[in-house]
């Protein structure tokens, strides 16, 4: 049986200044930034999950918002934010879509890099270094947050923030690793031991189930409306499944109104 994760109560009611991320996981990801754009560098597992969850995140867009499969910018005139954004993999398609994007993350080295790879592309994404907890933004229509609940100080905390800075009528999208043996096997055994992700990048302790990612959100008035798995294919790579014990990713709503300039 999977061990418990130590969620724990939120360390922000501690006091105001109290944040998400762990130095020690910045200057990992940070020492990264260099090839976060090689496909075959240390980010290439990143570059493999891309098309599954940017289809998977088109899909649920058009979903939330009625669109129409066929466009090209679904996201004309709607405020995204992309947390733990790196160098930009998720980023730059949702500003292709027509986002006005806001993206962080906790490394400066990521931000440099973004900045320059979005300039070199011609798109205007505002990248900012800093946590969620230090945003002071109006409300986005839009959050991603893609595999990085797993590498914050405090879940909870990090939901909490989340929760303040989505619209009522907003949509969220997490991923993020499941805690089962299968997880722990291809992703720190194989994938970190044989070096197709650097070693040491992820602690199989503080992978989250879904039920307990659904507790959490609930927490802050915020519920599922789907979660899918997201499983390796030999033939053709990752793909969207049913099956989570690998990897999952939620499409995720408010249960009831709350007003977003609310901790």
């Amino acid at each position: 049986m999977a061990s418990e994760p130590k969620l724990g109560a939120r360390q922000g009611e501690a006091g105001p200044g109290a944040g998400t991320i762990s130095p020690d996981e910045a200057a990992h990801f940070g020492a990264q930034a260099a090839d976060w754009w090689d496909p075959d560098g240390n980010s290439a597992m990143l570059h493999k999950l891309g098309p599954a969850r940017m289809r998977y995140i088109r899909e649920a867009i058009d979903r939330h918002w009625a669109g129409d499969a066929r466009a090209m910018k679904p996201l004309v005139g709607m405020r995204a934010l992309d947390i733990g954004c790196g160098a930009g993999l998720a980023s730059e398609p949702l500003a292709r879509m027509g986002a006005i994007v806001t993206a962080i993350d906790a490394a400066a080295e990521n931000i440099a890099v973004a900045r320059d790879h979005a300039a070199a592309m011609g798109l205007a994404i505002d990248y900012r270094h800093c946590g969620v907890e230090s945003l002071k933004e109006p409300a986005f229509d839009l959050i991603a947050s893609l595999e990085v609940i797993e590498h914050v100080t405090d879940p909870a905390l990090f939901l909490s923030h989340i929760a303040r800075l989505l619209k009522p009528d907003g949509l969220l999208i997490l991923s993020t690793p499941n805690r089962t043996p299968l997880s722990k096997l291809m992703i720190v055994t194989l994938a970190e031991g044989l070096g197709r992700i650097p070693k040491g990048t992820h602690d199989w302790s503080k992978f989250i189930t879904p039920e307990e990612l659904t507790d959490l959100l609930s927490a802050e008035g915020l519920a599922p409306v789907e979660t899918r798995g997201i499983a390796f294919d030999p033939r053709t790579g990752f793909v969207i499944s049913g099956r989570t014990d690998l990897n999952y990713i939620m499409s995720i709503t408010r249960t009831a109104a709350r007003n977003p300039t609310q901790n």
